[in-house]
């Protein structure tokens, strides 16, 4: 089955590879690892269509690994914002420059292990798409093939191992980039979580979950948790055209990045409702983020006469406020602030 299945995926792939920025064709010399590595790290948890300005705009200012090394921190977790998980890009600077002082990067899956950040899943994709080596590949598009290719049925995540051991079953020895990147596209356009188009599929004949019943069944997700919701507070303090901006704390959520000063909320509880400075606070709105692990009700208040607070900041210039790389949540909250 293993030669049948990787034979019948690359000829589909040859025919209808997507066409992606950080890619090279089916058939053409391997791809920069730099963009390969930097895709997948951008990639994780966020949507294709998404990444692609991102990733355009980090390759065009910083178009090679050294550039990335050379570059400030807090530049690149501006130009992060809204790609969410920060911790991600303060572990792609780390790596940059740990390849910087390699030389090159790393070219096996285990090497690549050793770099900031690189996980199991990235370090497998890297080693297979930019330097060719076999390695066993499996994000969340490739769970969903091989679970309904193997009819495999224990809940998830504990069927992660099976789904593991049944890819590198079907792993070729050659042209190992292609049939992960082939596996990523049938999951993304036709093994899709809804409505697989089973009909389209270059594994139809192949599928034990299509000849058992309804493939779009698998795989079998446990139960979701119910997301605790947290209650915060953040202030939109205004002077002279400019807003007043923290910097967060280093490390942890959102760490290091710019942000409206706020009253202490986190994953574990609520604000404590105390503004920096003050005087008479008026209410805004609210908005409303869903982190990994918990959701925020965000109220924004604005005084009406402000100071400037004691705790370290910046007065920032509203008509560059887009420049500030805010994260996601407190770009909402400027928003609303600003429409108010």
């Amino acid at each position: 089955m293993a030669a049948i299945v990787s034979e019948h995926l690359l000829d589909w792939y040859d025919a209808h590879a997507r066409d992606l920025p950080w890619r090279a064709r089916p058939g053409e010399p391997l791809p920069d690892p730099y963009r390969v590595w930097l895709s997948e790290v951008m990639l994780q948890q966020t949507t294709v269509a998404a990444v692609k300005p991102y990733f355009e705009a980090f390759t065009t200012r910083w178009p090679t690994v050294e550039a990335l090394a050379a570059a400030p921190e807090e530049d690149v977790m501006a130009a992060w914002a809204g790609l969410g998980y920060y911790s991600r890009a303060r572990n792609l600077v780390k790596a940059a420059r740990a390849v910087a002082d390699l030389g090159s990067f790393p070219d096996t899956e285990e090497d690549l292990r050793e770099l900031p950040g690189l996980g199991a899943y990235t370090a497998a994709a890297v080693a297979a798409i930019a330097f060719g080596q076999r390695a066993v590949v499996v994000d969340a598009n490739v769970e969903r093939v091989v679970a309904r290719l193997f009819a495999l049925k224990e809940p998830l995540p504990g069927v992660r191992k099976a789904i593991r051991a049944a890819t590198d079953a079907i792993a070729p020895d050659s042209r190992a980039g292609d049939f992960a990147q082939a596996m990523m596209d049938l999951g993304s356009s036709i093994c899709t979580a809804r409505d697989p188009k089973c009909l389209l599929c270059p594994l139809e004949r192949d599928c034990r979950g299509r000849a058992e019943g309804d493939p779009a069944l698998l795989p079998v997700k446990a139960p979701k948790k119910e997301k605790p919701v947290r209650q915060g507070r953040a202030w939109w303090i205004e002077r002279d055209g400019a807003v007043w901006l923290v910097r967060r704390e280093g490390t942890g959520m959102l760490g290091g990045m710019r942000a409206l000063p706020d009253d202490g909320w986190s994953a574990k509880g609520d604000g404590t409702g105390e503004p920096p400075i003050e005087g008479h606070w008026e209410a805004l709105g609210m908005v409303r983020h869903t982190f990994s692990h918990f959701a925020l009700e965000l109220t924004v208040q604005r005084s009406a006469a402000p100071e400037q607070p004691e705790r370290a900041g910046e007065w920032w210039p509203l008509d560059r406020l887009e420049e500030a790389g805010l994260p996601t949540l407190f770009a909402k909250a400027a928003r609303l602030a600003l429409a108010s």
